[in-house]
């Protein structure tokens, strides 16, 4: 097992860390896995609370699985796509490239259902806009839907207008046997990297141009941080005076099984307004016969999902100012917004839940029956929102703080799909915190990871 290296060692004498990594996910570890090939930084610590790398948001049970590219996520404008399709194809490269075996990935077809005229005449639109970044993206109708997913077409009303965009090039991923790669690939660099499992971080403060790093293992010292925990990470943004003007609306997702009734993954037309995905159906990773449908999405007060007691940690993060008060109830307010949180509420509810949520499973798969669903029992992560107290919205996509020689990630979806160009970015922060002797080999990176 490649946590062999999770030793117990301590600092030489007074001699600090160049570079603290807090938390072990998909994004620490892709982080830790730049650092250690491409630059010539030496001394890095890995912390995380965990047994092991990825158990949080990047474990197989508590994300979609997917590697997202923007070709059919109909929320992503063009801007957007082509920044995340960037991003998205580094991961693949890596996969294709140091996973030939497939032990962390499957390659399974995918496609957003477009239902009703509105939606028809949306993917046709969207087909002809986003055709020259994806040229392998077909536009399909009913019959080819059928002959590549048939259960999107039995029982459903003949004269409903129908149509698909679809692409062969779909990724389905274990995103904790991703952060395992990244791990081992970077302790394989043979440079001094300690690795600290189990290992809460407490506090930390600031003196003398370093960070102490309190935990209940001992307190470190690093020149440089950052910070990979997801919400905790505007948690401890906040200890530091960061992220003052900045609250959390997490949101908890949660899905329900079936057996295999979908060869690939079929997403729906995403709603206008609503920054978390549109139900959709995706075949587990490495298990085709067993089809999970989902997120929902509710409102949650935790930071960890089914983890009750961080709940004073959630109001620690919100902090619950006034600022904060009205920017809840004015994002509540929202009529779309609120109707949405409201419903995915309603499906956690025993016996009326799982029948309103079939009626969205249904706009997948028609024939889907009330027997054949079962909530996912222990499925389900968290995706923390930003809210702007100061302008009084959610703040869509991903969200950093970049302090003194430190970096806070909250990274909300798609976090694990862009990973790899977030490391790239932090690194050359990182490099630029530590001073002119550090370099970072970023043609090499590319080199490596970027298309040919």
């Amino acid at each position: 097992m490649l946590l062999d290296r999770d030793k117990q060692t301590v600092q030489s004498g007074n001699i600090p860390y160049e570079v603290a990594i807090i938390g072990a996910g998909i994004s620490g570890t892709a982080l830790l896995y730049s650092l250690s090939k491409y630059t010539n930084v030496e001394r890095i610590l890995l912390v995380e609370k965990e047994s092991e790398v990825g158990l949080c948001n990047s474990h197989k049970t508590m994300n979609s699985q997917t590697l997202h590219f923007g070709d059919i996520e109909t929320n992503y404008t063009l801007e957007k796509a082509q920044k995340v399709n960037r991003a998205a194809t580094l991961v693949r490269n890596y996969l294709l490239r140091n996973d030939t075996s497939q032990k962390s990935y499957s390659k399974y077809h995918k496609l957003v259902l477009g239902i009703g005229a509105e939606q028809v005449q949306e993917l046709r639109d969207r087909y002809r806009e986003f055709q020259s970044l994806f040229p392998q993206l077909k536009l399909i109708q009913k019959p080819e839907i059928e002959a590549i997913e048939p259960n999107l077409i039995k029982d459903r009303k003949p004269d409903e207008e129908i149509i698909a965009l679809y692409s062969e090039a779909g990724y389905t991923i274990d995103f904790q046997a991703l952060s395992r790669s990244f791990l081992q690939n970077s302790i394989e660099t043979q440079k001094p990297i300690d690795i600290m499992m189990s290992t809460k971080v407490k506090s930390l403060k600031r003196e003398k141009n370093l960070y102490h790093i309190q935990t209940d293992r001992g307190t470190f010292s690093a020149k440089s941080v950052a910070f990979a925990t997801g919400a905790y990470s505007l948690l401890f943004a906040k200890t530091l005076g960061y992220g003052k003007d900045y609250a959390l609306l997490n949101v908890a997702g949660n899905f329900y099984f079936s057996p295999g009734v979908l060869n690939g993954k079929v997403y729906t037309v995403q709603m206008k307004k609503i920054p978390f995905a549109a139900i959709h159906g995706d075949p587990e990773v490495h298990d085709q016969s067993l089809t999970r449908f989902g997120p929902t999405a509710k409102v949650t007060l935790l930071l960890e999902n089914r983890k009750y007691a961080t709940v004073l940690d959630y109001l620690k993060t919100a902090g619950f100012s006034i600022n904060a008060i009205i920017s809840f109830l004015n994002i509540l307010s929202d009529k779309t917004i609120f109707n949405y949180i409201l419903r995915n509420l309603i499906y956690d509810l025993p016996l009326v839940g799982k029948r309103l949520f079939l009626k969205e499973a249904r706009k997948i798969v028609p024939s889907l029956q009330l027997n054949e669903l079962e909530f996912a029992e222990g499925y389900g992560g968290i995706r923390p929102q930003i809210v702007n107290t100061k302008t009084k919205h959610l703040e869509m996509g991903e969200a950093k703080i970049v302090g003194e020689n430190i970096i806070f990630n909250i990274t909300p979806s798609p976090g694990a799909s862009t990973c790899l160009q977030n490391a790239e970015y932090d690194t050359e922060k990182i490099v630029a915190f530590l001073g002119a002797q550090y370099t970072f080999n970023k043609q090499q990176f590319w080199k490596d990871l970027g298309d040919e």
